[in-house]
């Protein structure tokens, strides 16, 4: 089975996210969608906030399951046996962050990354834009799926 992991704080999800999901389930036979627990960030949605916000997103779908963690993302990997962890890249900038973290993850681990381009039409969208929408009380739910409610 080809599991990839799809790690992320996804606070909240963004079409962005659901984009690169809906383009990667034919690459893998599932895809575990991991939601990272940060201690020391601080999160505008709770985690079961968040984890319900992704489970409502793909309820329709059987090869998307959703989990939170904490530690390193490659111990999460070889726990669940997932041999791909999928990232998103929106820009020249995303690129070079992720391939740094992808290369010490394969030096560590083994474990392959794969990259995928965002749409064009979601490559602007972060969650972080999201979040600063949302906190100014402009519509935010242009660059959210449905399923992201307040």
């Amino acid at each position: 089975m080809k599991r990839a992991l799809f790690p992320g704080s996804f606070d909240p999800i963004t079409l962005g996210h659901s984009d690169i999901i809906q383009r990667a389930l034919p690459l893998f036979d599932e895809i575990v969608i991991a939601i990272g627990i940060n201690a020391e960030k601080k999160y505008m949605f709770s985690l079961e906030q968040r984890q319900q916000f992704i489970e409502k997103c793909f309820i329709n779908e059987p090869k998307v399951k959703v989990i939170t963690y904490s530690g390193l993302t490659i111990d999460l990997c070889k726990q669940i046996n997932a041999q791909f962890i999928l990232r998103g890249l929106r820009n020249p900038a995303d690129f070079e962050f992720e391939k740094a973290i992808a290369h010490t993850n394969r030096k560590l681990s083994k474990i392959e990354t794969v990259f995928l381009l965002t749409a064009a039409n979601t490559s602007f969208i972060s969650s972080s834009i999201v979040r600063d929408v949302i906190r100014n009380g402009g519509d935010y739910t242009q660059l959210v799926p449905e399923a992201v409610t307040l």
